[in-house]
């Protein structure tokens, strides 16, 4: 992987879960089940209804709260508090993966379609607090989520990102297509690559790769 294709990166922009700590933390088994308890207790139905009414969502909109705010008028704040409050217990520390994003030039930023403030606790579990110049959450794009283009035009505008002189590293490919249509770099964070015309890398070893650029 040629070094100067990202000569000209001064912002660098990842995502947060399943890119800054692996798939097999399985934070997303915790999540899950509390965006299927909150459906439940929201629409009251049963759990099957609630699973496949959060994939469906998900699919169809990005997010599960996506679709609950458009669908149902599901109030953003309670649920994103509920669904986040999950243990991170087995969350190891990344030594090498710290390292490698100190020594990359320019600024870093995380934006997540989670919340900042729980971002903030991934970052601290992982060894990662105080490397990143900017934390954004899905609050900070008024609750639109990635992969909606408004969502990454709202976060950049507020972080006064020059989308041409930046990358972003993110494991869903759908999240890369605006980035990808808006100058940037993409980069997919994951085991296995995903072939389209708006990725231009993949990895399944982040600070590895890094190190590469640096």
């Amino acid at each position: 992987m040629p070094r100067n294709a990202f000569a000209h990166v001064t912002t660098w922009v990842f995502d947060l879960d399943n890119t800054l700590y692996p798939p097999h933390a399985r934070l997303f088994d915790q999540i899950e089940l509390r965006m299927t308890d909150y459906v439940m207790q929201a629409l009251g139905v049963d759990q099957p209804r609630a699973d496949r009414l959060r994939r469906k969502y998900w699919a169809q909109y990005g997010t599960t709260l996506a679709g609950l705010m458009r669908e149902h008028d599901v109030d953003p704040a309670p649920y994103l508090t509920t669904v986040h409050d999950i243990s991170l217990a087995h969350l190891e520390p990344d030594p090498q993966l710290a390292a490698q994003i100190r020594a990359l030039p320019g600024r870093c930023i995380v934006y997540t379609n989670g919340t900042a403030p729980y971002a903030e606790r991934v970052l601290a579990a992982r060894g990662l607090s105080g490397l990143f110049d900017a934390v954004y959450g899905v609050e900070h794009a008024d609750f639109l989520p990635k992969p909606e283009r408004a969502a990454f035009e709202t976060v950049f505008r507020l972080d006064g990102v020059c989308t041409q002189t930046a990358a972003m590293f993110e494991d869903d490919p759908r999240n890369l297509q605006a980035p990808h249509d808006m100058g940037m770099r993409t980069v997919h964070v994951a085991p296995e690559p995903h072939r389209a015309g708006h990725i231009h890398h993949h990895t399944d070893d982040l600070p590895g790769f890094l190190s590469q650029l640096s």
